[in-house]
């Protein structure tokens, strides 16, 4: 999901994607872009699989949980998902706020969510530019374990409690396309469709 500085977490995602656009320099820029380039985008079949428990709690786990937070904080994302990366775990990393510590949560699983719900604007990193309306619960309990394989359990509201649920449904090849209505979704393959036409045209 884009990062906070960039679109407001798409407007919040973004929940993976920034809530405007910041003025990045040439370095900043090629670092994003080179991030950009790692993360599979819509239509790739593993955003839409469903990824496997992990099992292994090795060296090899925590370099992906560090290779994924770099990646993310790269991409100016507030959170991203181990199938984003082409990789059939259940791994999610997130950050809310520049100066908050990266999570990581292993094989998490919804205990909770608030009835109370709200529809905000999100935007995903695995479909870049576009933002559609999601209702999403305003609060949540997720309990998982991190990469060391110890216990973790995080209670969350607002943009947190957002952000984990865009990112656990990555892990059961959700999208937010799937989670919009229907004219949010054909408005958002439309400027999809004009983006890729413009693209080719340039």
């Amino acid at each position: 999901m884009p990062d906070e500085h960039e679109r407001e977490v798409e407007k919040t995602e973004n929940t993976e994607e920034p809530e405007q656009e910041p003025r990045l320099d040439p370095e900043a820029e090629a670092r994003r872009a080179a991030a950009i380039s790692f993360i599979r985008q819509l239509g790739d079949p593993v955003l839409k699989s469903r990824a496997t428990p992990v099992d292994r709690f090795d060296e090899s786990l925590r370099g992906q949980v560090a290779r994924m937070a770099g990646i993310m904080n790269d991409a100016f994302g507030v959170g991203l998902a181990a199938p984003q990366l082409g990789v059939s775990q259940r791994v999610l990393v997130y950050r809310v706020g520049p100066d908050a510590p990266v999570v990581a949560l292993v094989n998490p699983r919804l205990e909770w969510e608030s009835e109370d719900a709200d529809v905000l604007d999100e935007g995903c990193l695995s479909i870049p530019g576009i933002t559609v309306d999601v209702e999403r619960p305003v609060h949540v309990r997720v309990r998982g374990v991190d990469e060391q394989g110890e216990e973790r359990s995080v209670e969350a509201s607002g943009l947190e409690a957002r952000v984990i649920q865009h990112e656990l449904d990555h892990l059961d090849g959700v999208l937010i396309l799937d989670r919009t209505s229907r004219e949010e979704r054909r408005r958002a393959m439309r400027e999809l469709r004009e983006a890729e036409r413009d693209r080719e045209a340039a």
